[in-house]
């Protein structure tokens, strides 16, 4: 079992940073795969980033590429997501999920455990 925990959502002028935590318990956390989700209103729920058990490998949607960061510290039992020149269309709730399998996925389905969610509000 593995319970996430977000922080670090707000409200940011366009063109600036935030970085988003995730916060896990459990012993097992470097052997999950994670993900950072988001959902806008009215949108489908898409994966932003994801970084596989190690950290070795790491993917991102077409529209957060050179912008986003994904990593983590195992030892911290933490993944961030560090987003940079932030968009008025990132605006979401952002969530963070993590896959048994070791090995990030795109879809939403191969997550077993997720967040609260964080909202994330870019002003124009």
């Amino acid at each position: 079992q593995v319970q996430l925990v977000e922080s670090g959502g707000g409200l940011v002028q366009a063109g600036g940073s935030l970085r988003l935590s995730c916060a896990a318990s459990g012993r097992t956390f470097s052997s999950y795969a994670m993900g950072w989700f988001r959902q806008a209103p009215g949108k489908a729920r898409e994966l932003v980033a994801g970084i596989n058990w190690s950290g070795g490998s790491t993917g991102y949607a077409d529209s957060v590429k050179g912008r986003f960061i994904i990593s983590r510290d195992n030892a911290k039992n933490t993944v961030y997501l560090q987003m940079s020149s932030l968009k008025p269309e990132d605006t979401a709730v952002y969530y963070c999920a993590a896959n048994n399998s070791g090995n990030w996925r795109r879809g939403p389905d191969a997550y077993n455990y997720w967040g609260q969610g964080t909202q994330v509000t870019v002003s124009s």
